[in-house]
């Protein structure tokens, strides 16, 4: 079923030298300077342009981007390791760092052409523009292929009509990956992608007042007339749709490491809080009731970190994807929404108040079971593999 080999040395790629050291880099900056204005942001709903430019001081925008285009060269396994760091205190930055690289430099680094990768990967590699990536519609989230918004080309540009919904990071992005119908003949798909620029006319439409992930820039786009090059079509036109897919098993590996890192973050918040909440003379976490709940957490998490890491080696090493990715965030995605709920339950009444990180991470968790497929998504998607 397309299973990546997998041995204890690659799933404990995280144990290497090289590899502690960028988790203890990421933890380090994550702690010194999202941690003390993660409510600030939250509460304000502002995005965190000044966390992302240190980010892009860090190399981490540009992880996945090779060294020569001006990335750091790594890969999935590194990335993974970043994003979790980042969760693990909030997990709004991780959405934004996701949504600039797992998505949006992804597609790039996937399949612009040489001419394309120079003109616009050194730049979002560099932190110097933000990416956003453009999919889902106000009437396609799930359904893709139902999408509305068209390129029509005219000469040597195409117009593009339409609206995208839901678009991280769609209000400060310089750079767009935009997915659009170039046929509209029934029955065919008929999807292209393009590189769009805000320059050439994008409209930032309605800011979305969300549950969770509130710093997170989720916006709705709208294109009227925007002329675009020729040039910038990704790939050969119908494409599109094909090209989306591949990126969201990409992005996927990235949503389960991201369910992992806020899991981790929920449960050490309560293992904290289990260490000095006192109840009838003892500390909660002396009794066995709290004692189970933590360990179905830890082992939980464990089990989830270890899918994830199986999907960034077959990530890493060009080995088959799709499944493995659709394993990891499925099992990553729930298992991220059970741990939230039981960290505020072992808080009591404590963990519905702001002054404690249950609150933010019960919140923000259940966008994991929707973005880049839902859970049921991935459930057909696993079910096909076993059945067809």
């Amino acid at each position: 079923m397309g299973n990546a080999t997998v041995t204890e040395n690659n799933l404990n790629f995280d144990q290497t030298e090289e590899m502690k050291m960028l988790r203890q880099s990421a933890r380090e900056f994550a702690e010194s300077e999202i941690r003390p204005v993660v409510m600030k942001y939250d509460e304000s709903q502002e995005f965190p342009l000044d966390i992302v430019r240190k980010m892009a001081d860090l190399g981490f925008l540009g992880a996945v981007v090779p060294e020569n285009l001006g990335g750091a060269g790594m890969t999935a396994k590194e990335f993974s390791v970043i994003m979790e760091e980042l969760a693990r205190v909030d997990p709004s930055v991780a959405l934004t760092f996701a949504a600039h690289s797992g998505l949006c430099l992804e597609h790039l680094l996937q399949f612009a052409n040489d001419d394309q990768k120079k003109k616009y990967v050194p730049d979002l590699a560099t932190g110097k523009k933000i990416g956003s990536w453009c999919l889902t519609e106000p009437g396609s989230g799930s359904d893709a292929g139902a999408m509305l918004t068209m390129a029509e080309r005219k000469g040597s540009e195409y117009i593009l009509n339409g609206s995208k919904a839901f678009i991280t990071n769609g209000s400060y992005a310089s750079t767009f990956v935009v997915m659009a119908r170039t046929n509209s003949e029934k029955g065919k798909p008929g999807i292209s992608a393009f590189i769009v620029e805000k320059e050439m006319g994008i409209r930032v439409g309605k800011k979305e007042n969300k549950l969770g992930f509130r710093s997170s820039d989720t916006v709705q786009l709208v294109f009227d007339n925007v002329r675009v090059p020729e040039a910038n079509l990704l790939g050969e036109e119908g494409e599109g749709l094909k090209q989306a897919l591949s990126v969201l098993d990409s992005g996927r590996v990235g949503i389960a490491a991201l369910s992992v890192g806020l899991a981790q973050g929920a449960m050490e918040a309560s293992i904290k809080y289990a260490k000095e909440r006192k109840a009838f003379g003892k500390t909660l976490g002396e009794f066995q009731g709290i004692q189970f709940k933590l360990a179905d957490m830890a082992t939980e998490i464990e089990a989830s970190r270890l899918m994830t890491y199986r999907a960034a080696v077959a990530k890493a090493s060009g080995s088959p994807l799709t499944l493995v990715a659709a394993y990891a965030k499925y099992f990553a995605s729930e298992m991220a929404q059970r741990v939230a709920n039981e960290a505020v339950q072992i808080h009591g009444g404590y963990g519905f108040i702001k002054e404690f990180p249950v609150e933010k991470f019960y919140r923000d968790v259940k966008l994991l079971t929707i973005g880049e497929g839902t859970s049921e998504v991935q459930r057909m998607v696993i079910a096909k593999n076993l059945l067809f």
